[in-house]
C-alpha cells in the first residue's frame, strides 16, 4: 500500500515511534470508556475487559497480522499475535508491581476470569493440533480457523452464563474486589452512555489505521537491517501493538478497577488468538498453519505455559509474597525474559 523503500531507516523507526504514541494515546481513551460501558450498562468489569476493551485494543495487531498474511509475510503475522500474548501476559505481571498491599491476582479473582484463562490455553492448542494434521482447506482457508471462531463465540458465551447464575465464587477477603450488581448511572462524569460508546469506535478505528502503517514499517524494517520477521513480529510489533493493553492495565489498576485490568488482558490475550484465523483467510498461500516454524511452536508453547501459570495464581490466590506480588507474576516474568532473550539469539 505504501511505497517506504525510499525512506531512510531512521524514518522507518520514527514511524515506529510515532505508531507507538497513537496506540498508547488512543488506549488511555479506550480505558476510560471501557469502565464507564462496563458501570453503566451493568456488564461487569471482567465481561467488558474481555469483550469490549480487550478486542478493540487488540485492532491495531489484528490489522497488522492480516495485513502481514495478505503480503506474504506468515512469519511475521505469527509472530506478531503469539508475541503479543506473551507481552501483554507479562504486562499484567508489572501491573501487578503497581497494586500496593495485595497481589492483584487474588483481589481480581472472579469465576470470568478463570473461565477466560482456560478457554486462552484451548484456543492455542488448536493452531498447534491444525499444524499436525494434513493441510487440509476450504478455498484456501483452514478448518481450523472456523474452529478457532466458534470456540471463541462458545466461550463468551459461556463466560457470561457463568456470571449470571454462577456456580463458583471466590472466597471474599478484605481486598477482594466486588462487582456492582446493578448498573450505575452518572459514571460517564456527566457525559450519557451513548458519547462513550461513539468515542470507544473512533479511537478503535484510529488504532486500526495505526496497525496498517507499523505492518508496512515492519516488513521494511525486516528486510533493511536482516532481522527475521519472527523477531521483529514476537518483539517489536507485538510490545508496540500491546501498549493499549499496558497503558489500560496500569490505568485500570491506579484507578482501582481490578477485574477491568485481568479481564482486559486475558481477555485480550483470547482475542488475539483470533488474529491466526484472520490472518489466515487473507493468507493465498494455503493454510497458515502449515507455515508455523519451531520458534513459533515454542512461541505457543511458553504463552500456555504462562497461562496456566496466571490460571494457577487465579485459583491460589496468594494473597502476598516478595513486593506484594504472587508467585504466578514472578514465574510469568521470568519465562518472558527468558522468551525474549531466545528469540534475539536467534534473530
Amino acid at each position: 500500500m505504501f511505497d517506504l523503500s525510499v525512506l531512510p531507516l531512521s524514518m522507518l523507526l520514527l514511524a515506529f515511534a510515532l505508531a507507538a504514541l497513537l496506540i498508547a494515546y488512543a488506549g488511555v481513551r479506550l480505558a476510560q470508556s471501557a469502565e464507564v460501558i462496563a458501570l453503566e450498562s451493568g456488564l461487569g468489569q471482567a465481561l467488558v475487559g474481555a469483550l469490549f476493551l480487550g478486542a478493540s485494543t487488540s485492532i491495531s495487531g489484528s490489522i497488522l497480522s492480516f495485513y502481514a498474511a495478505a503480503s506474504d509475510h506468515p512469519s511475521l503475522a505469527i509472530s506478531n499475535a503469539i508475541g503479543g500474548i506473551a507481552a501483554q501476559t507479562a504486562f499484567l505481571a508489572i501491573a501487578d508491581f503497581t497494586l500496593k498491599n495485595t497481589n492483584l491476582e487474588h483481589a481480581a479473582s472472579s469465576l470470568e476470569n478463570l473461565l477466560q484463562s482456560a478457554l486462552l490455553m484451548i484456543l492455542l492448542a488448536i493452531p498447534v493440533l491444525a499444524y499436525s494434521l494434513p493441510a487440509w482447506t476450504l478455498w484456501g482457508v483452514s478448518p481450523a480457523s472456523l474452529a478457532l471462531l466458534v470456540m471463541y463465540l462458545a466461550g463468551l458465551v459461556l463466560v457470561r452464563g457463568a456470571s449470571d447464575d454462577p456456580q463458583w465464587t471466590p472466597k471474599v477477603t478484605s481486598v477482594t474486589q466486588q462487582e456492582p450488581e446493578a448498573p450505575i448511572p452518572g459514571a460517564g462524569e456527566g457525559k450519557p452512555l451513548r458519547w462513550h460508546i461513539e468515542r470507544f469506535v473512533v479511537l478503535a478505528l484510529v488504532l486500526a489505521a495505526a496497525g496498517v502503517g507499523l505492518a508496512e514499517s515492519a516488513i521494511e524494517v525486516s528486510s533493511r537491517t536482516g532481522l527475521s520477521e519472527t523477531a521483529v513480529g514476537a518483539l517489536v510489533t507485538s510490545v508496540i501493538t500491546s501498549l493499549p493493553e499496558l497503558i489500560t492495565v496500569l490505568a485500570a489498576v491506579r484507578q482501582g478497577a481490578l477485574n477491568l485490568a485481568v479481564g482486559d488482558i486475558i481477555g485480550g490475550n483470547s482475542f488475539d488468538v483470533l488474529f491466526l484465523a484472520g490472518s489466515d483467510v487473507f493468507y493465498r498461500g494455503g493454510s497458515l498453519y502449515q507455515a508455523l516454524e519451531r520458534d513459533h511452536l515454542l512461541q505457543i508453547a511458553t504463552v500456555i505455559i504462562m497461562a496456566g501459570i496466571l490460571l494457577l495464581g487465579q485459583m491460589r490466590r496468594q494473597e502476598k509474597g516478595p513486593a506484594n506480588v504472587g508467585f504466578e507474576s514472578i514465574t510469568v516474568l521470568v519465562l518472558y525474559v527468558c522468551f525474549v532473550a531466545y528469540i534475539l539469539l536467534g534473530a
